[in-house]
């Protein structure tokens, strides 16, 4: 079954509102997997304004093998403050999984995916640092890259299928193109020998036709969806809910 790996990011800029420590990170992150999620998904940056290095390290102590731990982030982006860097964070926390992820201060979320080919000198010798430290890399993509062989020749061992222009489409009512663009990408991955996750803006409404579209596909991570839903629900319910949806639509490849 497709793993549902669940971004904390929310949590941390709920509790950042206040500037005190409530809600706390590390009791979602125990719901979260007391719920049946596969994963554990955060993404500090530079600017601190969510996850915060703390918290990257006070997660690795709850997750402590019992579940995976992706860290997302920008490996280019310049130790500021407390924040040390991307390679400096995955060197403590030595999580299972780092999605390399190009974006910048002036963004507000992941917009946009690597272009292989112009990044592919600067990417090489970061792939090789986290590799070396017994991380496997997966770098984000747009839905419609081509040339994923690059990819795999950089070293990374996945790529995450960028689906915020799929659930725009989705939401609108006609997600058939976009539909399309994420699964001729994920079949470019796939035949390269690569595994796919797929990430940003899914929700349970749109999550069903991407898993049936991509019958291989490894994980999901969903976070700003899932903690907006979790207000009406709760946490470890709509984690359940997620999960039945990824139950029911994953079939055998």
């Amino acid at each position: 079954m497709t793993v549902l790996s669940v971004n904390l990011n929310k949590i941390a800029v709920l509790r950042n509102s206040r500037g005190e420590q409530e809600p706390d990170i590390v009791r979602a992150c125990e719901c979260v997997i007391a719920a049946g999620a596969g994963g554990v998904t955060v993404h500090p940056r530079p600017d601190q304004r969510h996850v915060r290095p703390e918290d990257v390290r006070a997660l690795r102590r709850c997750i402590a093998g019992r579940v995976e731990y992706n860290i997302e982030g920008n490996a280019f982006a310049a130790a500021r403050g407390a924040y040390p860097g991307l390679i400096a964070l995955v060197r403590e926390a030595m999580p299972e999984q780092v999605t390399l992820v190009p974006d910048s201060d002036a963004q507000i979320t992941s917009d946009h995916g690597f272009d292989l080919d112009a990044d592919a000198a600067s990417l090489r010798p970061v792939i090789q640092q986290l590799r070396a430290l017994g991380a496997r890399v997966s770098l984000f993509v747009d839905a419609g890259t081509t040339g994923l062989e690059r990819a795999a020749d950089l070293g990374a061992e996945r790529i995450e299928i960028y689906t915020g222009p799929y659930a725009k489409a989705f939401a609108a009512g006609d997600a058939s193109a976009e539909i399309a663009r994420c699964v001729q990408t994920a079949e470019a991955a796939h035949n390269a020998g690569l595994a796919v996750n797929a990430g940003h803006d899914l929700s349970q409404a749109n999550l069903g036709l991407l898993v049936d579209a991509i019958p291989y596909l490894a994980e999901v991570s969903i976070g700003h969806a899932l903690i907006g839903e979790a207000l009406y629900d709760g946490l470890a319910a709509t984690v359940r809910s997620y999960l039945r949806i990824l139950h029911s639509h994953t079939r055998v490849a």
